[in-house]
């Protein structure tokens, strides 16, 4: 795998969409695009809330992605637009790049990549830029139209300054600069954005970031269907919420182990610390933590800290709301799906017989989790992931934060036709709203390539 994202020529006749974006560019700045920017979007296969409390994942890239046409100037300020018109046109001096967290508007996730990479360099003075995005994945669909827009973002940034910058440096700057908008996210939208390659998914770890190859088993499909029903993770305090009470447990885990003077707040710490297997870790869950909910005065009392600490040191600004916890829920949900993650993989790599039908009750298994367990799912969601299965997917569940969104099922070949026009007949077409939107709701998804710039030849 190449180090550094690839710059690639096209041929601008070959390619309408390219062709397009560039008229509209012409159209708005009365110059061509000096380059593009291109980062995809991504389907999560298993893996749901973990990447966050340190344990792997194994997402694949889609073909949908967030496209920029970019030009470059010295006026220090950069116009933004979008080739939606429903998205409003922005303009910001690039000395003094501001984000609201209060109000999660797109350009915010865009400025969100240009100031990560202009803090990591220290690009002082920041070039000028004009730029046109057209962005091709649902938006608030779970399959990471926000951090695709925020690594597309840092990419150009990149290059309209001149820099250069590895995949995992990218990948490490966009997954850290997206807390600028109040996503405490864990960084597998942004890794598996810049390292994806194509006809392979990736099981990405953490701490360090890296990549390894998962084959998918053949005779089978990933088909992506959107609940359409939309949930902007910023816009809510329910994603924080769960990042939280995650940082809660394990500070109580480490603490009923003795480790409380490490200075703990990923799950996956307690793990490495206690040199202990998962299993061994849902045995720990089951001893320490109780089932009903905990209190702000509980856990003050089990960590020895005071409210204000407890609220300066463990919450997050959208969470100091929340009065009640569900700690045991939340850590038994992220040991299992990292166990889960795990014979994911090496099914794939072993490739025994029946993997189909494995990978499949693993699906299965961690849509149920993330249903009972972590509460991320809603009832459209769990609505659609039953007609997935009963219409022949051996495996369904819901991907990315959850909420709302996409599930990914996994389909046997030869059902896919079947598969796709009972899922239409049954979800889609009952409802006016889902049925005008089921052509860019409803696809077969293959794994795409990660991050490139584009010239034109």
């Amino acid at each position: 795998m190449a180090t550094h994202p690839p710059k690639l020529q096209v041929v601008m006749t070959s390619n309408e969409r390219l062709q397009n974006l560039k008229k509209t560019f012409q159209k708005m700045y009365g110059e061509p695009p000096q380059f593009y920017a291109c980062a995809p979007g991504r389907v999560n296969l298993i893996g749901e809330h973990i990447d966050y409390c340190g344990y792997a994942v194994l997402p694949m890239a889609i073909e949908q992605n967030i496209l920029a046409a970019v030009s470059v100037n010295d006026s220090q300020t950069i116009q933004l637009a979008n080739a939606n018109p429903k998205y409003k046109d922005f303009t910001v001096s690039s000395k003094d790049i501001r984000i609201d967290q209060d109000n999660p508007q797109w350009h915010y996730y865009f400025l969100c990549g240009v100031k990560g990479v202009q803090d990591y360099l220290g690009l002082s003075p920041l070039a000028g830029m004009r730029c046109v995005v057209d962005g091709i994945v649902p938006p608030s669909s779970g399959l990471s139209s926000s951090s695709a827009l925020v690594c597309c973002a840092g990419l150009l940034t990149m290059e309209a300054n001149h820099e250069s910058l590895s995949k995992v440096a990218l990948a490490e700057i966009c997954a850290k600069c997206e807390g600028y908008i109040g996503t405490e996210g864990g960084g597998m939208d942004q890794s598996i954005s810049f390292l994806a390659e194509g006809g392979t998914a990736k099981f990405i770890e953490f701490h360090p970031l890296r990549a390894t190859d998962v084959r998918l088993p053949e005779g089978a499909v990933f088909v992506i269907s959107n609940s359409c029903v939309e949930m902007n993770k910023a816009a809510t305090s329910h994603f924080n919420i769960r990042v939280v009470e995650c940082r809660i447990a394990t500070k109580i885990l480490a603490k009923a182990r003795g480790l409380e003077g490490n200075n703990l707040l990923k799950l996956a710490e307690v793990q490495t610390q206690l040199d202990a297997s998962l299993e061994e870790m849902l045995g720990l869950v089951e001893e320490v933590l109780h089932p009903e909910p905990y209190s702000r005065e509980e856990i003050c009392k089990a960590l020895g800290i005071t409210s204000e600490q407890l609220c300066v040191d463990l919450l997050s600004a959208n969470t100091q709301h929340v009065t009640h916890f569900k700690l045991f829920q939340r850590a038994r949900h992220v040991y299992g799906e990292a166990a889960r993650v795990l014979q994911f993989k090496s099914v794939c790599d072993s490739a025994p017989a029946g993997a189909i039908q494995l990978l499949g009750d693993l699906m299965k298994q961690s849509h149920a989790s993330c249903r009972d367990l972590y509460e991320c799912s809603c009832s459209e969601l769990d609505q659609l992931v039953d007609i997935c299965l009963n219409s022949g997917a051996v495996g369904s569940r819901l991907t990315g934060a959850g909420w709302g969104g996409c599930a990914v099922s996994m389909v046997p070949s030869e059902k896919v036709e079947s598969f796709l026009q009972k899922v239409r007949e049954q979800y889609y077409m009952p409802d006016s709203r889902r049925g005008a939107l089921e052509k860019q709701s409803l696809f077969v998804s293959k794994p795409g390539g990660g991050a490139a710039i584009f010239l034109e030849e």
